[in-house]
């Protein structure tokens, strides 16, 4: 028999051989799942940015309605008088 096949006392797991493909997966898992973590991050700033800017939107819009309202009561209280 080799040296590689004689058992002595001790644990199974330090005589089988290196499992490559399983590490390579477990590895491209770990990376994925810290990829996926990143994105989700990103994607709740770019969410916060967007409802801050749809606020400022309707802002922009509700002061132009505001705006366009008192120069129309402006123009009938002036064509009144």
């Amino acid at each position: 028999m080799s040296a590689r096949g004689q058992r002595t006392t001790g644990s199974r797991f330090l005589y089988e051989p290196f499992d490559a493909t399983s590490a390579r997966i477990d590895a491209h898992e770990r990376i994925t799942e810290e990829r996926w973590m990143n994105l989700e991050r990103r994607l709740q700033v770019i969410e916060g940015l967007l409802d801050r800017m749809e606020r400022r939107l309707w802002l922009v819009v509700f002061g132009v309605a505001a705006f366009l309202a008192g120069e129309v009561a402006v123009s009938l209280l002036s064509t009144t008088q």
